[in-house]
């Protein structure tokens, strides 16, 4: 018997198994002017976040309340983009919108195709984020709120939130810290799992 030919009771080889690539999964970053979506989405993304970042101007600077983020010097102008793994099944890319109602046109082609949305909401001007709430309403898209504790506090509770913003019980409101990585995850995932009980209705 040669080297080559097969030993008696061996059983053949079995082909490999192929490799899945994670399903996509397109989730948006929505909110007012300055309450932390390009921090959200730098955060938790595994690449080097794409941002369309462009500085204030004065002009800018009068059209744009600055009272509450004196520091901020620059703007999203487009959108940021960046991915999360989730598992070896399913990737999240993440989508967040310019916050300012000038650049809203914007909004019907990034939300195309994503299964949810995150609306961050600053408590000391909740009125920002209410076009991001009424466009997600509008469109039927599940979303989840998301209150980012500035300094690590928040300055209102969570029901006086959801009464202020009227959106119903189904829409969770959470809060979160847009600089912390697994803080973000968790909020991604309470729209994800939302997104996915919609789907099995």
């Amino acid at each position: 018997m040669t080297s080559t030919e097969p030993l008696v009771g061996d059983a053949p080889a079995e082909p490999p198994t192929a490799v899945r690539p994670p399903l996509p999964v397109k989730m948006v970053i929505a909110g007012g002017f300055g309450v932390g979506k390009t921090t959200t989405v730098g955060s938790v993304s595994e690449i080097e976040p794409l941002t369309t970042e462009a500085s204030i101007t004065e002009v800018a600077a009068g059209v744009d309340d600055l009272t509450h983020t004196p520091r901020k010097t620059t703007t999203t102008v487009a959108m940021d983009f960046g991915c999360l793994t989730i598992d070896p099944t399913l990737k999240l890319y993440l989508f967040g919108t310019p916050g300012q109602e000038r650049f809203g046109f914007m909004w019907d082609d990034l939300v195309e195709g994503a299964v949810g949305g995150l609306v961050i909401v600053d408590t000391r001007r909740l009125d920002d984020c209410y076009a991001a709430v009424d466009y997600f309403e509008h469109k039927g898209i599940p979303f989840a709120v998301a209150v980012n504790a500035f300094d690590g506090t928040v300055e209102h509770t969570l029901e006086e939130v959801r009464w202020a913003l009227d959106v119903s019980a189904g829409v969770p409101v959470v809060v979160f810290d847009a600089r912390e990585r697994g803080s973000v995850r968790d909020a991604l995932l309470v729209v994800l799992e939302l997104a996915l009980a919609r789907t099995e209705r």
